[in-house]
Formats: structure tokens, sequence, C-alpha cells
């Protein structure tokens, strides 16, 4: 029995890194991509008229960012998962990214085969986090900020979904808000 393959938006402002992760995705056969933009813009745009599965987002843009994008796309449609995929190693984007809904954020210098099987992950409502940051997220989490960091308007449960969040765990949104949920 086949199954539907998994529909996937892009967003990058470089044309051949746009390609790129085409033909990564698309090799094995069950990943197609749908839909992609240079801009943020057009992506905010695009993205909930295409209804894909995951939207890969760009982590900095000429007109944006992928983090907004993933908040304004969310806003409209939360069945769509954001990928963000960033050179930079920057904590307030991850925990920007976090808190915009995105089901995970990857730096570029992932392995093919590990981003495709982020991309197969997240499709299948995991988190995903790089594991070179998960380590600074639980650290963050479990120590408070520091003092040059603005976490202090968080409430105890959105730490504690940020906690479970770094440990790769689902997040569900019910009418009550965001909870995770623990695999059993």
């Amino acid at each position: 029995m086949s199954r539907d393959p998994i529909r996937v938006y892009l967003l990058d402002d470089h044309e051949i890194v746009r390609r790129g992760i085409r033909e990564l995705l698309e090799a094995d056969g069950d990943i197609v991509v749908v839909g992609e933009s240079g801009s943020a813009l057009e992506a905010a745009r695009r993205i909930p008229a295409l209804r894909p599965d995951v939207a890969i987002l760009d982590g900095r843009l000429p007109d944006g960012s992928g983090v907004d994008v993933c908040r304004e796309v969310r806003s409209v449609d939360p069945g769509i998962k954001g990928l963000i995929l960033t050179s930079y190693d920057d904590d307030e984007a991850l925990f920007a990214a976090i808190m915009a809904g995105a089901s995970g954020y990857l730096l570029k210098q992932v392995r093919g085969n590990d981003f495709v099987a982020g991309v197969r992950r997240v499709a299948s409502g995991q988190s995903l986090l790089d594991p070179a940051l998960t380590a600074q997220v639980l650290e963050r989490i479990r120590n408070g900020p520091r003092e040059d960091e603005d976490l202090h308007g968080l409430t105890p449960q959105e730490r504690r979904i940020l906690q479970l969040v770094g440990e790769g765990l689902p997040i569900a949104r019910s009418r009550a808000g965001c909870s995770c949920r623990r695999r059993r």
C-alpha cells in the first residue's frame, strides 16, 4: 500500500540552494516540492494556498525571516509544519522559531540524509532540533535566562513546553492551547 507523498514548500533567497534541496528531497520519490520562492512576502502568501505538509524556511531573508513566515502561516493554518533551515547558530532565533510554532530548526551544515530524515520526522508530527543546538536549548531552559536574555515574560507552562520541545516531544494544539504529549 503506497502512502501519499510528503508535500513540501521551499523558501530560500538563493535559487541554487532551492534547486539543491529540491533534488535532495525528491530523490527517493516519497517527497514532492509543491512550491518555492525567494522572498518572505511571496512565501507567506503562497504557502497557505498550497497547503504543504512542511514548509522549509530560510532563517534570514532580505525581506524578513523564516520565523516570521512560520508565525504568519501557522496563524492561518496550524496544520502546516514549519522547519527553519539556517546558516546561523543563533539561540535567539531558535527560541523565536519555537515560539512561532516551528516544528524544527536545523543548521544548513546538516548532512543530506539527516536533512531528508528530519523533513520526514517533522512531517510525521515530531519536533526536530539540530543536535548542536539541543544542548543550548536545554541549558537555557534548565538554568533560566542569562542577564542579557529576555525570557522573564514566559509563564511556567511556556517554559515547560520549551523544555519538552527541546527533548524532541511533539506539540499538539487544542482549544485550550498547546500541550506537549509524551509518547507511550
